[in-house]
């Protein structure tokens, strides 16, 4: 029988319903994996024991009728996120102290599916780019990744089987490729984002954190506004696949460049149709229009938070802010038009595939803690607010995970998670450290 944290979300949640597992002999575990593993990894921005016992006791005297399909299970929640039992410091001295008057609204439906908030783990600061304390699992002289680096790393060191992350660039898609777990992120807006730190409203997106594709499904369903299924359909056919090796703004290496063509033959060899396909020329730009809504929303945003903390601010966080305040009011509304314009040509071309096929970042984690990597090959797809999966597919001579992203038209979460599950059982990967 495997150990208790090794455990998928699915599996941990079935023993749950059916009495086979309690809700604290399940948190004791999780917190003894915690115990045995965290000093090194530094996933938790906050985790209080007690409240984990509390909360995981209360579960387990809720009258069987008054149970959810998440009953039981124990969540990390992204430290932008608010919770009313756990303070919410942003990554940032600037919260010290705060504790949010109500929780989120995805935390909300989390609780009422009958799941807990376990803890808060790591973000960089305000969700950008300053680094927190999280360190890689699988070599910890390397980055997670960012914003979402203590979801990440939790899952994949498997402290809890989910947790909730947002991605405004690449902060879901890419501390997964990284911690080598499945990345989630839905169509913008299909988890509601209130109560969630503001960077971007344009761009700003809530998802998961797990170890399987079916895990995946299981913790968005309830969060979501319908549009996504609690178990991936089976696909019907094989999936017709457009390859897309590298974005104009990104330089891929080769272990990458590699990985990917090696995924391809694999697919195709078990009968998906691989399409090598080009960025349509109006998407070229598409990095360019992303920057200028991320920080010139942000700047707007953020403008009180500067007036009342500045100081206590990064240099990189205030740079950001500073480059998003220089994007007038026009210069972002074309911005926005820009955007509109390129979410039309993808819903086109991204019509003739069941989804895209590309990288989930340039490379493995860089060493080095400083720098949370490159987002680029995320872009795109927070541009467009369209669904997007990581799925880990290998490891590098260092050892360190690296993933592949499958996208697909906005609003196409269910098909995408089909497909990415059918990619997923023709792959190999061992998910946890």
């Amino acid at each position: 029988m495997s150990a208790l944290h090794a455990l998928s979300l699915v599996e941990a949640a079935g023993r749950l319903a059916r009495g086979e597992l309690t809700a604290v002999a399940y948190a004791e575990a999780l917190l003894a994996r915690v115990a045995a593993t965290d000093a090194a990894i530094g996933a938790w921005a906050c985790l209080d024991v007690e409240h984990v016992k509390r909360a995981a006791g209360a579960i387990d005297a809720r009258a069987a009728g008054g149970r959810g399909p998440l009953h039981g299970i124990p969540v990390g929640v992204k430290d932008i996120v608010d919770t009313l039992a756990l303070p919410t410091r942003m990554g940032s001295p600037a919260f010290e102290g705060y504790i949010a008057a109500a929780d989120a609204a995805c935390v909300a439906r989390l609780t009422a599916a009958g799941a807990y908030v376990f803890g808060k783990t790591v973000t960089t600061e305000l969700a950008f780019m300053q680094p927190g304390k999280t360190r890689n699992p699988w070599n910890v002289r390397h980055t997670p990744g960012g914003s979402s680096q203590g979801s990440a790393a939790a899952v994949a060191a498997g402290q809890v089987p989910g947790a909730l992350g947002t991605q405004t660039n690449g902060s879901i898609i890419r501390p997964a490729a990284y911690c080598g777990v499945v990345g989630f992120k839905p169509s913008l807006g299909a988890i509601p984002f209130r109560g969630t730190s503001l960077f971007s409203e344009t761009l700003d997106t809530l998802g998961t954190f797990t170890r399987s594709v079916a895990d995946a499904a299981f913790l968005a369903a309830p969060l979501a506004d319908g549009g996504v299924p609690a178990a991936p359909a089976t696909l019907p056919r094989a999936p017709r696949l457009g390859f897309l090796p590298a974005f104009p703004w990104s330089s891929v290496d080769s272990t990458m460049a590699d990985a990917l063509e090696a995924v391809c033959a694999r697919l195709a060899a078990a009968g998906a149709e691989i399409v090598a396909v080009a960025l349509p020329d109006p998407l070229e730009q598409a990095a360019k229009v992303q920057r200028a809504i991320m920080l010139g929303e942000a700047a707007r945003n953020l403008a009180a938070l500067r007036e009342r903390a500045d100081a206590l601010l990064s240099p990189m966080l205030r740079d950001g802010l500073d480059e998003g305040a220089r994007i007038d009011a026009g210069a972002l509304a074309h911005a926005r038009a820009s955007r509109r314009a390129m979410i039309a040509t993808a819903l086109d071309w991204l019509a003739n595939f069941d989804a895209l096929l590309v990288p989930s970042a340039p490379a493995g984690a860089p060493e080095g803690l400083q720098k949370t990597g490159d987002p680029s090959c995320c872009t795109l797809a927070s541009l467009l607010g369209a669904p997007a999966v990581s799925l880990p597919i290998g490891r590098d001579a260092l050892g360190l995970p690296f993933g592949a992203q499958l996208v697909a038209a906005p609003g196409a979460d269910a098909n995408l998670l089909a497909v990415a599950a059918w990619c997923e059982a023709r792959l190999s990967f061992a998910g946890l450290v």
